[in-house]
């Protein structure tokens, strides 16, 4: 239905710009942790980090909102049927009989500065902190660094790249199979493996794996 409808994309976009955000926070404390360790409990104390999650959860409300009302104040004319397996954004443009060419382009442009600004200060902490890193004379610390970072950063990169090519890619290659496809990679995968990536430093956790398989390989 219509309210079901603009329900979904509300929620979808909320949840999806409050992982963003959450990501962004992440690098933030990974930056601080590595880079600026004897400031960590400054800068990042409960109270820091309570303001920055309800930031967080406020921006991604209000940005979900704003695509949410604007999105659905524009007249639909062509038809009801989705080329998607939920109701997406920009499939709901494509039905669309308006002719307010910069509506469409102000809603996405406002996504994408939220999101590129986002993109841009990932990329840059995370420069400074591999430029930290390889400054550790310590083998053992590099690799204790290394391993704090890797977990997030492969969240973030599996997460960022389905996104942009999603979204970004070239109309020519565009096909209602590969939207399909790309649309589970970056809406369904992230959040299935976010408990793996971020597991893996996890000893007791890793244990446990290996004795459940060790369990089925002697079944067999």
């Amino acid at each position: 239905s219509y309210s079901a409808c603009a329900a979904q994309v509300f929620l979808f976009l909320f949840f999806i710009s409050a992982e963003f955000f959450r990501l962004t926070i992440m690098c933030y404390d990974r930056y601080v942790s590595i880079c600026k360790p004897l400031h960590y409990g400054t800068l990042l104390g409960s109270r820091a980090c309570a303001h920055m999650a309800a930031a967080a959860w406020a921006s991604a409300f209000l940005n979900a909102l704003l695509h949410t009302a604007n999105t659905f104040s524009l007249p639909l004319c062509h038809g009801n049927a989705l080329g998607q397996f939920f109701c997406e954004e920009p499939q709901i443009l494509k039905l669309s009989c308006s002719h307010s060419t910069f509506r469409k382009i102000w809603i996405s442009l406002v996504g994408a500065c939220l999101a590129f600004g986002c993109f841009v200060f990932i990329v840059f902490s995370y420069v400074q902190i591999f430029r930290a890193v390889l400054r550790i004379p310590c083998e053992q610390g590099r690799h204790k660094a290394f391993s704090t970072c890797l977990p997030h950063l492969a969240v973030v990169s599996l997460f960022l790249s389905t996104s942009f090519f999603a979204y970004l890619k070239p109309p020519s290659i565009s096909s209602p199979s590969l939207d399909l496809a790309l649309s589970v990679l970056y809406s369904v995968v992230p959040p299935v493996l976010n408990p793996l990536f971020y597991s893996l430093r996890n000893q007791e956790l890793k244990a446990a794996v290996w004795r459940l398989m060790a369990g089925q390989f002697q079944k067999y």
